[in-house]
C-alpha cells in the first residue's frame, strides 16, 4: 500500500498529453481534472457514484471519476470528452439525438466508446447492462441506444437506427 501524506506531484497522460499536477490525498480525479487541468467536460452530479455524469477512462476503463482519488492515477492513462473530439461514437450521439440537456452526455459518449470497444457486435441486453452505470433524466434512453445502434453501423445517422435495430431482430 501507497501511503500519500501532503500535496503530491503526479504524472498523468490526459488526452495524449503529458501533465503534471500537485493534489492533496484526498482530491478526486473528477476535481482534479475539472478544477486543476480546466477538462470541465466531466459532469459533477452526484458525487457518490450513482450518475455517470463524472465518468472518463482510465486506462482505456470507464471509471466514476467523483470515486477514484486522483493519487491512485498516477502514471495513468486519462480520456475525457475532451479527447473523444469527432470520435465515431459522439458523431453517432450527434447524428441519433442521443442526448437532449446534454448533462449526462459526456459519461454517457464515453462509456459507449468504452462498450463498443469492448463488445463490438453486443446485444441489447449487454448494452443495457453495460450502459445502466449512466443515468439520464430527459431522454428516456432511447436516442442512447440509437446513437449505439449508429455507431455500430459506422453509419452517419441519416438511415433510422430504430428501424435498423428492429430488421437486424427479425
Amino acid at each position: 500500500m501507497k501511503i500519500i501524506h501532503g500535496i503530491t506531484e503526479l504524472h498523468l497522460c490526459v488526452n495524449g498529453e503529458d501533465r503534471c499536477v500537485a493534489v492533496r490525498p484526498g482530491e478526486t480525479l473528477l476535481r482534479v481534472l475539472r478544477e486543476k487541468l480546466g477538462l470541465t467536460g466531466a459532469k459533477c452530479g452526484c458525487e457518490n457514484g450513482d450518475c455517470g455524469a463524472c465518468t472518463v477512462q482510465l486506462d482505456g476503463i470507464p471509471v466514476k471519476s467523483c470515486l477514484v482519488l486522483a493519487v491512485e492515477c498516477d502514471g495513468s492513462a486519462i480520456t475525457t470528452i475532451e479527447g473523444l473530439r469527432h470520435h465515431p461514437v459522439q458523431e453517432a450521439f450527434a447524428a441519433a439525438n442521443g442526448y437532449q440537456c446534454g448533462f449526462c452526455t459526456p459519461g454517457q459518449i464515453l462509456n459507449a466508446a468504452a462498450l463498443i470497444q469492448a463488445h463490438p457486435e453486443s446485444d441489447e441486453a449487454v448494452d443495457r447492462e453495460w450502459m445502466q452505470s449512466n443515468l439520464c433524466r430527459c431522454t428516456g434512453y432511447e436516442g442512447i441506444r440509437d446513437a449505439l445502434a449508429v455507431a455500430r453501423a459506422g453509419g452517419d445517422g441519416t438511415t433510422d437506427a430504430r428501424a435498423r435495430t428492429t430488421s437486424d431482430s427479425l
